[in-house]
């Protein structure tokens, strides 16, 4: 009996940490609209699954701390994305093994022999860490995720190493089999493996070294996708694989390839000089991940952890350490370069607009043009601007902006390239590698340069050249920061239009 009440105790609080403050901003700054913990560390998305009208989202979590620590898996459960319901604590680290990455799928056909009274299983493969080894685990839940049991008969794969990990697992229809994406984190590779049941397990193949080769790789993913304005069912396949310590501006990154797989085998069509191809341009988008079975609605759906190892543990944020990214449609377009993958918001943050205000045909004037007379204001923001570069050096959008701080969100014509300078965004420095200015390349095509920006309490995602270019930061100004401007230097730009809607929690 004191066990029952005891695990009621356990359950209760749980569920009690998970509703959210009240306010604007609360907790002294929370993102409105970009998933947080109600405490403690988070790092990479787990276990992501469409099931039920549910979107699960299962998550890297520390319940004892606000630095990484005693791994765990989080769970929360949405209908549109950008809602959340936060659950307690899906699976919990036991017995000195901690519960790393990994992925979930639903058994529909009951192949692992899991589900219970008729109800076919939620199955989570995950990686357990402990005892100087790395090995891949199944739990199952037919419950729609809110209860667990390990299989007895863990590890389903265990090379013996301490760097094999993150199992993404999908059905792969035409062989009929079940097919896991892991890595061999030190050696730079992806290991595909394929299974009946998802208890054993036959290896396939290897990729890799490609691409980037510095640090170590993790979290990798392989999943088809659509080719933008292709041929009638023309799709290819997209192997994105992360690296720490190896990313654009340091620290770590996502990057990926496009080709081709016949069930066995990742064939990678090559880019010119072997460059790695990047997800994001930004520090702060890593361990993306899509959510299996979602429905069939313009392409795959990832998140990514928004942050980067180099401060993860350190950013100013509390009881909560760390969020997601907004959720991203994934596609695939053809450009000059080849293949290329583009991304756009889930439609389910324009749910969230308010208030809507419009400028248009603002000349820029080298310096500041500031956007107070036009009411445009906020700490959570979804801008989106056309420009016209004139002969400024560079121009674009100040957010976020108060007393001594601003995020710039910019276009440096001469270099032909989009950015985010962060270096007066708010407290900056807890850590020598967070303050700085991150740029990508970016065409003007017509001459001229859109912008979609997406402001929060705590970041700020930019998606230019229709999401062919995207850097995602943190930002941590203070709450009372909440300024908007239009900036030029060295000459003068034009604001073809602005549209701006106030984002509601």
């Amino acid at each position: 009996m004191r066990t029952l009440i005891l695990a009621l105790v356990l359950v209760m609080s749980e569920v009690a940490a998970a509703t959210p403050a009240r306010g604007g901003e609360p907790d002294g700054g929370r993102p409105l609209f970009h998933f947080t913990p109600t405490k403690n560390f988070i790092n990479d998305p787990n276990g992501l699954l469409f099931l039920a009208g549910e979107y699960h989202l299962f998550y890297q979590h520390n319940p004892e701390g606000d630095r990484w620590g005693h791994m765990s898996w989080g769970h929360a459960v949405s209908r549109d994305l950008v809602r959340w319901e936060h659950l307690p604590v899906a699976l919990r680290e036991a017995d000195g093994i901690m519960i790393f990455s990994g992925s979930a799928v639903f058994d529909a056909r009951n192949t692992s022999g899991l589900g219970r009274d008729g109800q076919a299983p939620m199955v989570a493969i995950y990686t357990g860490d402990g005892r100087q080894r790395q090995t891949q685990n199944i739990a199952a839940s037919v419950d729609r995720g809110r209860t667990w049991t390990k299989f007895a008969g863990n590890p389903v794969v265990d090379l013996h190493s301490n760097s094999f990990r993150d199992p993404k697992v999908f059905w792969h229809e035409p062989s009929r089999r079940w097919v896991m994406a892991t890595v061999l984190a030190d050696e730079r590779k992806v290991r595909l493996w394929n299974s009946r049941d998802l208890k054993n397990w036959e290896r396939l193949s290897d990729f890799g070294p490609a691409g980037s080769r510095k640090g170590v790789w993790e979290c990798p993913e392989l999943f088809e996708t659509p080719v933008e304005g292709g041929s009638p069912g023309e799709s290819r396949w997209i192997l994105k694989v992360d690296v720490n310590d190896g990313a654009p501006f340091g620290g770590s990154g996502g990057q990926y390839f496009v080709g081709r797989f016949d069930g066995k085998t990742f064939q990678n069509e090559p880019t010119p000089r072997d460059e790695p191809l990047w997800i994001d341009f930004g520090k702060d988008f890593y361990a993306s991940q899509t959510w299996n079975d979602a429905p069939k609605s313009g392409g795959p759906v990832w998140v990514a952890w928004m942050n980067n190892w180099q401060y993860a543990n350190d950013i100013p944020t509390s009881p909560w350490r760390g969020a997601m990214t907004l959720p991203r449609v994934v596609a695939l377009r053809r450009t000059p370069d080849g293949l290329r993958i583009a991304q756009t918001p889930v439609a389910g943050v324009e749910s969230l607009r308010g208030a809507h205000r419009k400028v248009e045909n603002r000349v820029i004037k080298a310096g500041e043009t500031r956007l107070d007379v036009d009411k445009i204001e906020g700490a959570a923001l979804d801008l989106v601007a056309t420009f016209e570069p004139g002969d400024a050096e560079t121009f674009g959008l100040k957010v976020r902006c108060g007393a001594g701080e601003e995020t710039l969100v910019g276009v440096d014509r001469r270099a032909g390239t989009v950015f985010v300078d962060r270096t007066r965004s708010g407290t900056v420095g807890f850590s020598p590698h967070f303050a700085g200015r991150h740029s990508a390349r970016a065409s003007l095509g017509d001459g001229l340069i859109r912008l979609r920006v997406l402001v929060d309490a705590t970041s700020v995602e930019v998606f230019a050249n229709d999401g062919l270019v995207v850097l995602t930061d943190q930002v941590f100004p203070r709450p009372a920061s909440v300024g908007a401007s239009l900036f030029a230097t060295g000459g003068g730009a034009r604001l073809r239009t602005l549209d701006v809607w106030e984002l509601r929690k």
